[in-house]
């Protein structure tokens, strides 16, 4: 949906609710697609909100919706419900959006909606609620699109044409007596086949599949790296258990993109932040923020040790800025760019010396330009501060350039090797160690040269 479109969208349904047109309202959200509406929900207020959703009639319509709602507008308009009436929407919705609205629901209203469900129901969800959301077993649907390996390709087209309520058919997974995965066909390769040929014969064996616990990232990485539509979850035995679908793939490549910009900046990883209170989001920002502030108090002491030089040389306070400016950006950049490697994979650990030769490369040749240009700028601007000072500022931004290239790209790979997530690095982490060490070296010339 098109910004244009969402406004409109947005004052025709607050304008029909201010006139009371209720039938008005349920014509355009039959003609508002469910991910539309929850995007709108974002801008309307708590009253439009359960006004809208009251309205809405489709009981399939509706679970859609709070499938894709925001967990706050979620719990907002869910909180006085009717566990029936929960259970009711939750069984409107595949497999896995079933698991993940009853993992946003509190426990104990979590367990009342799986006790009113069928066995057969509740043994889904089950097997998908023990494992976590963010891994390959909580974004996975239970029930594919599986024949048997003697089976014929005209038997599978026919079951094929037979299903009606299934998950999207990208593949035709193939297994044998013990439900062991043993091949895949794609629907085009089943269609293009003879129709009496047996799919043992035809299915590609090359396999390449994720064990329920795969993080989702890296699933997403796989699908990403392999073009896949969707990718097979399979145990360690090889029994097939479930497949994920490009559809929920592209949601996890959002969040974990969101997630890694909020970590990036020091706000914290929650990734509806937007939506919570002020005192909400203060406290999440809180303890990210204070270590930019014990660190710009450390380097604030750096600076006042420093106070005699500076008050013989007057000049070199006017570049601090620039240098700490310059330095926070060029090590932002060299993070963003190795975690965005370790995420697509074009990062090798096992080649990590030449990356970081790499980023050392680029900062020594950012630093000497950059410095270069400095040091002239010295010399116009304070003719009378002499040929040092301007040696002093250009070898000062250029040396901190190229120390903050490095941390930029160590940090994150350090913190991959250790397990822990790269992308939390980027945020005040490197740009406090830069101002730190940046002051500190920047001083430490000047009194060498001065």
């Amino acid at each position: 949906m098109m910004d244009r479109e969402f406004i409109v969208l947005l004052s025709s349904f607050r304008r029909l609710l201010r006139r009371n047109a209720n039938n008005a309202v349920k014509k355009m959200i039959k003609k508002t697609h469910p991910a539309d509406l929850a995007k709108i929900f974002r801008s309307f207020t708590d009253h439009e909100r359960r006004a809208i959703f009251d309205l809405i009639q489709d009981v399939h319509y509706k679970a859609e919706l709070i499938a894709e709602l925001d967990s706050d507008i979620f719990h907002e308009l869910l909180v006085n419900f009717k566990t029936e009436k929960i259970k009711e929407l939750i069984v409107e919705l595949p497999g896995d959006d079933q698991a993940d609205v009853l993992d946003r629901l509190p426990d104990e209203i979590e367990q009342d909606v799986i006790e009113l469900m069928n066995s057969k129901e509740s043994r889904e969800i089950d097997e998908l609620l023990k494992y976590s959301p963010e891994s390959a077993g909580g974004l996975m649907v239970t029930l594919p699109f599986k024949m048997h390996e003697d089976s014929t390709v005209k038997e599978a087209i026919e079951t094929v044409q037979a299903q009606e309520d299934m998950e999207l058919v990208f593949y035709i997974y193939i297994v044998d007596q013990d439900n062991r995965l043993t091949g895949v066909l794609s629907l085009r390769e089943l269609l293009s086949a003879s129709p009496e040929d047996k799919l043992k014969k035809i299915m590609r064996t090359d396999l390449i599949t994720v064990d329920p616990t795969t993080d989702q990232e890296v699933v997403a990485r796989i699908v990403s790296r392999y073009d896949f539509m969707a990718i097979p979850v399979v145990d360690d035995k090889d029994h097939l258990l479930g497949i994920i679908t490009v559809d929920d793939i592209i949601d996890v490549i959002r969040e974990e993109a969101t997630e890694d910009f909020l970590q990036m900046v020091g706000a914290g990883r929650d990734r509806e932040i937007l939506f919570k209170s002020t005192f909400e989001e203060a406290k999440l920002r809180f303890p990210w923020l204070f270590a930019t502030w014990i660190g710009g108090v450390v380097a604030s002491g750096i600076v006042n040790s420093f106070g005699d030089l500076l008050k013989q040389v007057v000049a070199l306070a006017a570049f601090m800025p620039i240098i700490a400016g310059m330095g926070g950006n060029i090590g932002t950049q060299s993070a963003t760019i190795v975690i965005r490697g370790l995420t697509t994979g074009r990062v090798d650990l096992r080649e990590i010396g030449k990356v970081i030769f790499k980023e050392i490369r680029v900062g020594l040749t950012l630093g000497f330009a950059y410095g270069l240009g400095l040091a002239i700028l010295v010399q116009i601007l304070y003719p009378s501060a002499g040929i040092m000072v301007g040696i002093v500022v250009g070898l000062g931004i250029g040396s901190v350039m190229l120390l903050a290239a490095f941390m930029g790209t160590i940090a994150p790979l350090l913190l991959d090797k250790f397990k822990t997530d790269p992308a939390v690095a980027t945020g005040p982490f490197v740009t406090t160690s830069i101002d730190i060490l940046g002051m500190l070296i920047y001083f430490s010339i000047a009194t060498a040269l001065l």
